[in-house]
Parts: C-alpha cells; structure tokens; sequence
C-alpha cells in the first residue's frame, strides 16, 4: 500500500474530526502497544491464522506488513474520505485472493469474510483504547467511550463487515468477545505467529531496531492480556511482572507526549516508517479544503475507484 503523505487530508477531516476520541486516541504513543496485542490477538481465531500463515508475508517482511496494517488502521481514524475508502478498497483488493481450506475445522476461510473482518476491526479498536486506558491519560469519559465505539461502527463500513454485528458499546464489547471466545484456539502456526510477532527475530529482514521494539513492546503487551489468552498462546508472562511493566512504561509514554510532535515523529519510523509519515502529517495541522466530516456512504460514492476500474476493462 503506497502513501502519499501530502494527501492525508486533501479534501476533508473524514469521519470523525479534530475533536473526537478517535483521533485522540489512535495518534497517541499507547497505539503503537496497543497495535502490537491487536495483532497478536488475531491469532487466536484460526480463519485469521490460516490466511496470514498462508500468505507468509508476515515472516518473510515482518516491518512492511505490519506498517502497513498500522497505516491502514490509522488513515481509517484519521485521514480525509477519500484517501480512507481507497485505502479500504486497497486493502480489500489484497485480500482477495486469500482463501482456501483451514487445516483445524477443514472449513474454507477468506481473508474478506464479515467475521474474519470484525474480528481484525474490534480487536485493534479495543486493543488501542485498551493501551490508552492503562498506559495513557486514563478512561475516557462515559459520553467520550461511548462515542468512541460508535466511530468503531462507522469504521467497520470501510470493511465487508455487517453492520447488525458490529458492537457499538462497551457491555457489546463485551459480549462480543463472549459470543467468539468459543471458537478461539490455537495451533503451530498460531503459536508460531504470536511469538513472532512478540520476539521478532533481526536475521529475517525486520532490522534490530524493530526486533528490540517487539521484545520490549511485548512486556506491556501481555500485560494488556487475560492470563488465560497468555496460556493458551504459551506466552504467560507471570503475573506478577505486570505492575512491574506498568509503572516504567507510563513514564515513558509520559515523555513522548511531554515532548509532544518531536517525540512521536522521532519514535515512529524506527517501528513503522510508514504510519511514521502519516502521524508526522497528522501532527502538522494542515487543513483540509472544507472544514467538515463526511460519511463512508458519501466518501464512496465520491472517490471509489472500483467503479472506475471496471469502467476501464470494459472499455478496454
């Protein structure tokens, strides 16, 4: 997924705006450790596991799929209609291809399915509030959560999830993660991609620099995580290591939102180059064209290509 990080926000603020959570939140430091549970987590459902195993990337370019996942999730939050649905229908387009028969149900599975997508969406949008609770300035207020999770719903149009499922308060949330919790399990490959992600290795192609970011990031990650998510991926951190974890890293989280834009943009490319470009645009206040937030139904039938390509090979 190529960005241009001068079109950010061309025409408009997208669907949420300077005052809601959802920027807030998504372009605070605690996103980058909420990110990495989210995609840890993921594992947990074997449909999410056999495409990802199957498409490899994550082994083969670690930092490049990651950061592109990263982007994806924060041009959804924070960036203008137009480049959010084509970033959706990027994404889209890469998933496609990605089905085939998972190996633990013998059930076909398809990157785009509406579960598979829920299922990537609510654990990401929780898991960054999550990290923004415990290591940030703390709880939202009730009217602040609520809204928040309402933003979740709007998001979740970018994505083949269907509306009627997607959770839209914190006690839906919840039973959510009830409803789900039954078909979570794990396997090789699950095991295989959570440690990977947790103890990224430098020798394949990810650098040093982001093999020291997940070891460490995943101290305050698996602090984030039930002891019985933490045994069932066979990573259970003792306990006790967690108030440990907490304190340090507060502190630190402190201090890149102490030195505010410099902190953020100096951290973020040792990580994510990418969501790096879009988080040093984002804090450079540039404003868009017109100073208002549309709709994904407006922003589609505005600037989605799919049209347009179609309209292409027909011609063609």
């Amino acid at each position: 997924m190529g960005f241009d990080p001068t079109t950010l926000r061309r025409d408009d603020y997208g669907f949420f705006g300077p005052d809601s959570p959802s920027w807030k939140i998504w372009t605070a430091p605690t996103a980058v450790i909420g990110f990495q549970r989210a995609v840890v987590l993921e594992h947990f459902d074997p449909f999410l596991t056999a495409a990802v195993a199957d498409s490899q990337g994550i082994y083969s370019n670690p930092r490049q799929r990651l950061d592109h996942t990263f982007s994806y999730f924060l041009l959804a939050a924070i960036a203008d209609g137009r480049t959010a649905i084509q970033a959706s229908e990027h994404l889209m387009q890469v998933h496609a291809p990605m089905t085939g028969i998972e190996p633990i149900t013998g059930q076909r599975y398809a990157a785009n399915s509406p579960e598979t997508q829920l299922w990537i969406h609510i654990t990401g949008w929780h898991s960054v509030l999550k990290a923004y609770e415990v290591y940030g300035p703390g709880k939202l207020s009730p009217e602040d959560e609520l809204r928040y999770w309402e933003e979740c719903a709007i998001a979740a149009e970018l994505q083949t999830c269907k509306p009627e499922d997607v959770p839209r308060n914190r006690d839906e949330v919840r039973a959510y993660f009830e409803q789900v919790k039954p078909r979570l399990c794990t396997s090789v490959r699950a095991e295989e991609g959570m440690h990977h992600l947790l103890r990224t290795s430098p020798r394949n192609g990810a650098g040093i620099t982001y093999a020291l970011g997940s070891i460490v990031l995943s101290l305050t990650t698996s602090a984030l995580t039930p002891m019985w998510m933490r045994k069932l991926g066979r990573y259970n951190v003792p306990r006790i290591v967690d108030p440990l974890v907490k304190i340090p890293a507060k502190l630190v989280v402190w201090a890149f939102t102490l030195f505010g834009s410099f902190g953020l943009i100096k951290a973020a490319p040792f990580i994510a180059p990418m969501a790096g470009q879009i988080l040093k645009q984002h804090l450079s206040k540039e404003l868009p064209t017109t100073l208002e937030t549309i709709t994904p139904a407006q922003a589609r039938e505005r600037y989605s290509l799919r049209g347009k390509r179609t309209q292409v090979a027909e011609a063609s």
